[in-house]
């Protein structure tokens, strides 16, 4: 499992988040990002090629794994950007307190062990009036694809690298100390299981 996750995961991963439902609702968010701009889960960079470089001061690109930021085949610096990468967790952000303008976070809360400890950190880092842009999948709203999430889960898990199916984002953020500034949802094409969609920003409560 330990060579699973290490290699084969990255690329599986990669591929499914790289689809073009997926793809486009990255579009729809990634260019709110403006300032200092902290990217946490950026894992192999599909986020890169949608951001504003113009609004952009710097990127910080934050993920445990090195081998997922290894799949990476965009040029920051040829889109502009002024990139950093480092490796860390999402519980423990190695960035002062008030230090980024934005925060991206997309498709990552699922698979983070302690989302409220996270969003915790990405309050701590985010400025007063800064803006947290997300775009997850999770919970939906229909009794039966819900129980059948809560029923797939535990084994979805195993073999996604601790993904979660059934994430309540709304619940999750306001846990974390965010209030919601503006919120899309619906189904993405594909599996309906892993396909309903929450994104929008966030401000500190």
């Amino acid at each position: 499992m330990g060579l699973y996750k290490k290699y084969l995961l990255p690329k599986i991963i990669h591929w499914t988040c790289g689809q073009n439902p997926t793809m486009r609702q990255r579009e729809k968010v990634i260019p709110l990002a403006y300032g200092n701009v902290l990217e946490v889960g950026i894992g192999t960079g599909l986020n890169l090629g949608y951001y504003n470089s113009s609004n952009i001061d710097h990127l910080m690109g934050l993920d445990p794994s090195v081998e997922n930021w290894k799949i990476n085949k965009l040029n920051a610096e040829s889109l502009g950007l002024d990139l950093s990468f480092v490796q860390a967790s999402a519980e423990e952000i190695p960035a002062d307190n008030n230090e980024f303008d934005s925060v991206v976070i997309t498709y990552t809360l699922c698979s983070i062990k302690e989302p409220v400890v996270s969003l915790h950190e990405i309050r701590r880092v985010l400025k007063p009036g800064g803006q947290l842009i997300f775009c997850e999948h999770g919970i939906a709203p229909d009794r039966k694809v819900e129980k059948w999430q809560h029923i797939v889960n535990p084994y979805w898990r195993i073999i996604s690298g601790g993904c979660n199916l059934n994430l309540n984002i709304p619940e999750v953020l306001n846990e974390g100390g965010f209030k919601i500034r503006k919120l899309d949802t619906m189904y993405l094409p594909g599996w309906k299981l892993g396909s309903f969609n929450y994104w929008g920003t966030a401000g500190i409560l």
